[in-house]
């Protein structure tokens, strides 16, 4: 039996935009809106399936890339390779910008937080270009990278983002260590993951600083008419957008503003594009509280507790009280980070739980800053103690619905 919630392709476009843009006046962009809603609910449920499969799918590559041209159709199997590991550049800007994106992303990954490629173990990363026409949106299936073109009113081409193609390849990070499920909470904090990993990718890849990043998420693909606009704004969501055409951005900054939205499809599930705002304020707070670059500190507590202190369920709760243990661990009880890390959660409306009812983090891979003591190596065991012990439940209640159906 598996479960009811659908294994969703992560898409960078939220539902929302689509769905308004189905309003528009201009027959080619409710054409194109119309296109892209239909073929990913088709994707969504060839997802279902392929997702049960693909792990044992992956080969390890240390992370090679291949970047393919599906010349705007949609069958991925009849794509020409454009690009590998060992060849030349292409003379298709696409087909570049998406190996590059791709190289950045793994780089990333691996000199911050020491991890082959997104599975941890050298997964090999396929993307693929041109798919269909006019396509407005860039997906994650759990397998490649998918990337459209836009239909250069809306959106331009989606390989134009480095946070974008970063955003979507998280979201395999994310499937292979916590497994968010992508409903309510639980899937806001995925959608939330993919945004901060993303927007550390393109300012480490930019050099930039927590104070001079700019914070937004697809500002490069985003309305090539209008200025000053993106898909999100992690330092001020629920403003990245406000025009005629689109509406104002919905996204709450904090918890009071939280959307309950209906779990379903057209409720975006919950809505795991808008509720998301709220977790992505507050790393923004988090990351310029504690100042210089913002996948030092920042990165490794939101990392350490996404890959090591998550579970499918997790909500905003668990996440915002994990990650106020996993600042005193790497940093010190009362030290700074952890300070910013309690001020930012109170910010967006979320009051941590105190140290004793903190779910201890496993030791992490990359040395802390400040001491390890013995008293953590103690919490530690008990952490998988008690990961043991949840196992164990679920696969008892696994059975139980195994026998009964």
């Amino acid at each position: 039996m598996f479960s009811s919630h659908c294994r969703c392709i992560n898409c960078i476009t939220p539902p929302h935009l689509l769905r308004k843009l189905l309003e528009n006046s201009d027959g080619r962009i409710r054409e194109a809106a119309l296109q892209t809603l239909l073929t990913t609910s088709r994707l969504r449920g060839e997802r279902n399936v392929r997702g049960l499969v693909a792990s044992a799918a992956l080969a390890s590559s240390h992370g090679r890339r291949t970047v393919s041209d599906c010349g705007n159709d949609i069958l991925l199997p009849s794509a020409t390779i454009s690009r590998t590991e060992d060849g030349p550049a292409s003379t298709d800007d696409s087909v570049n910008r998406a190996f590059d994106g791709l190289g950045q992303t793994r780089e990333f990954y691996k000199e911050v937080f020491d991890r082959d490629s997104l599975d941890g173990n050298g997964m090999r990363l396929n993307g693929y270009v041109h798919y269909d026409a006019g396509f407005n949106n860039a997906f994650w299936d759990g397998k490649e990278m998918v990337f459209g073109d836009g239909d250069n009113e809306i959106f331009t081409g989606f390989t134009k983002s480095i946070d974008v193609i970063a955003h979507e390849l998280t979201h395999g990070v994310t499937e292979f260590t916590a497994a968010l499920e992508y409903h309510k909470q639980p899937g806001a904090l995925n959608e939330s993951m993919s945004d901060v990993f993303g927007s550390l990718v393109k300012q480490w890849s930019l050099k930039q600083d927590a104070e001079s990043a700019d914070w937004l998420i697809g500002a490069e693909i985003f309305t090539p008419s209008l200025g000053g606009d993106a898909l999100r704004s992690m330092k001020a969501p629920g403003e990245a957008y406000n025009n005629n055409l689109l509406g104002k951005d919905p996204q709450p900054a904090s918890m009071e503003d939280f959307q309950n939205l209906p779990d379903t499809r057209a409720g975006d599930f919950g809505g795991v594009h808008i509720n998301s705002g709220i977790p992505n304020k507050a790393f923004y707070l988090v990351a310029t509280a504690i100042g210089g670059n913002a996948w030092d500190a920042p990165g490794h507590i939101w990392y350490e507790t996404l890959t090591r202190n998550c579970g499918p369920q997790t909500q905003f709760q668990d996440f915002a009280d994990a990650t106020f243990g996993v600042a005193g661990r790497l940093y010190g009880a009362s030290s700074p980070e952890q300070q910013a890390v309690r001020d930012a959660w109170r910010e967006v409306g979320i009051q941590v739980a105190g140290g004793g009812s903190i779910r201890p983090a496993l030791v992490s891979a990359k040395p802390a800053r400040r001491g390890y003591s013995d008293s953590d190596a103690v919490d530690s065991l008990a952490a998988l103690q008690r990961r043991v012990d949840d196992l164990a439940k679920a696969v008892d209640t696994l059975t139980k619905k195994m026998h009964a159906a």
